[in-house]
């Protein structure tokens, strides 16, 4: 029988995952409730619903756990984790703003989905990014 230990790199990747996805997804939840209050109304032309606060805090929450997985998938099997996380997040970012611009929403509904989709971007990607470059567990340099 094989046990897991859970490695200082293991803990590290996942407090800072978990404190990641919880400031995004409260981030994003504030933002949606700020743009809502604003009078963007988040209806989707396509069925006519209207996106709830609430879903956008799931989603938000779903892939940040996906970056979170893939962060540690990168840890555990590239030479240059960092480096291949940066760009993996970032190109998946920007073809997350595709469907939005698509979507034929109203302008106001596109810009803040836009804004959305960046927020956690903005969040998850630096903090993942800096815990996988190795600079978080090494201690500073005097100066």
């Amino acid at each position: 029988m094989t046990s897991t230990i859970a490695t200082p790199a293991r803990r590290g990747l996942a407090a800072t995952g978990a404190a990641a996805l919880l400031t995004a997804v409260a981030a994003t939840a504030l933002a949606a409730t700020l743009a809502r209050a604003a009078g963007v109304h988040f209806q989707i032309p396509a069925g006519g619903e209207t996106i709830p606060t609430a879903g956008f805090a799931v989603v938000t929450a779903f892939f940040s756990a996906v970056g979170i997985a893939v962060a540690a998938g990168y840890r555990r099997w590239s030479t240059r984790p960092a480096d291949r996380f940066l760009w993996t997040a970032v190109s998946l970012a920007a073809l997350s703003l595709i469907p939005p611009v698509l979507s034929g929403a109203a302008g106001g509904t596109v810009v803040a989905l836009v804004a959305l989709h960046l927020v956690p971007a903005a969040v998850m990607i630096p903090a993942l990014t800096y815990c996988l470059s190795g600079a978080a567990s090494r201690p500073a340099s005097p100066e």
